[in-house]
């Protein structure tokens, strides 16, 4: 189980000095927030069934491809669905953006073999999607404002580095496959974080924060189940949820496909 659950003080980091309450929430809705699908139809299919008719928009944080059997099924899921994309380093891989010996063997095999199954279409649409952006108060990035396509923030260093690199209070990231809380509070010159627990609500208060929805299709926090958030911008919160899917199903695909050992293991253990 990953583990992180510390608060640190320090003395000022030369950000903006944001203030949220200047920036309030307008877009009244209720959001579902996704990322790292990596192509598991199953865990994608799940979630949705899961959230069904407690949002009216969809934003997704990046890496609809990679590490799972459906690539072309999940791009075309979540075109149905008019979400809000953007893009990761799986699919800036797919897509021949990023250098390959970047990643571990087993990931590459799976990139070069989504490349060849994807259509032109699906291509297409991942290559339209930006791999950041802004909408009102909130960054989403797929791994980072400071880095979007590849950098991970699993420690307090690199989570303050980062806020310093926002011009919004708020910030939802995928790519670590972990429900990440962040906290700044500039006032107390505090800044903490941890791993969310299913359930938790968090307040989109007078912190600024980090937020990481966790993985759907690809969960390393030790519990196997699909991850995602709800945003709710007129309460101004934000809440975790996890929700079982019939992993060996998806392991069975993955066997017929003859994909890597490894990766059909993983899906079972979360991590």
């Amino acid at each position: 189980m990953f583990d992180l659950c510390q608060v640190r003080y320090y003395s000022g980091y030369g950000g903006d000095g944001i203030d949220p309450s200047s920036q309030p929430l307008t877009l009244a809705m209720r959001i579902l927030v996704l990322s790292d699908i990596h192509a598991n139809l199953t865990a994608l299919e799940a979630v949705l069934a899961s959230a069904d008719g407690q949002w009216e928009a969809a934003w997704f944080l990046g890496d609809l491809v990679g590490y799972g059997p459906d690539p072309e099924a999940c791009v075309a899921r979540l075109r149905e669905l008019d979400a809000l994309c953007l893009s990761g380093n799986h699919d800036w891989a797919v897509l021949g953006k990023l250098d390959m010996t970047e990643f571990n063997p087993d990931a590459r095999k799976v990139v070069d073999w989504t490349r060849q199954c994807l259509s032109a279409e699906a291509l297409g649409f991942l290559e339209a999607q930006p791999p950041m952006r802004v909408e009102g108060p909130f960054t989403l990035a797929h791994a980072s404002p400071r880095h979007p396509v590849w950098e991970y923030i699993l420690d307090l260093d690199t989570a303050l580095d980062n806020f310093a690199h926002l011009s919004t209070p708020y910030c939802f990231v995928g790519h670590s496959h972990l429900p990440l809380v962040y906290a700044l509070d500039e006032a107390a010159e505090e800044i903490s974080g941890y791993v969310a627990p299913a359930g938790e609500v968090i307040d989109l208060g007078p912190q600024r924060l980090i937020l990481n929805p966790g993985s759907v299709g690809q969960p390393r926090d030790g519990d196997p189940r699909a991850a995602y958030a709800l945003l709710d911008t007129e309460a101004a919160t934000w809440e975790y949820v996890r929700v079982p899917y019939d992993i060996p199903a998806v392991q069975e695909r993955m066997r017929d496909l003859r994909f890597p050992n490894r990766l059909i293991r993983r899906l079972a253990d979360g991590m």
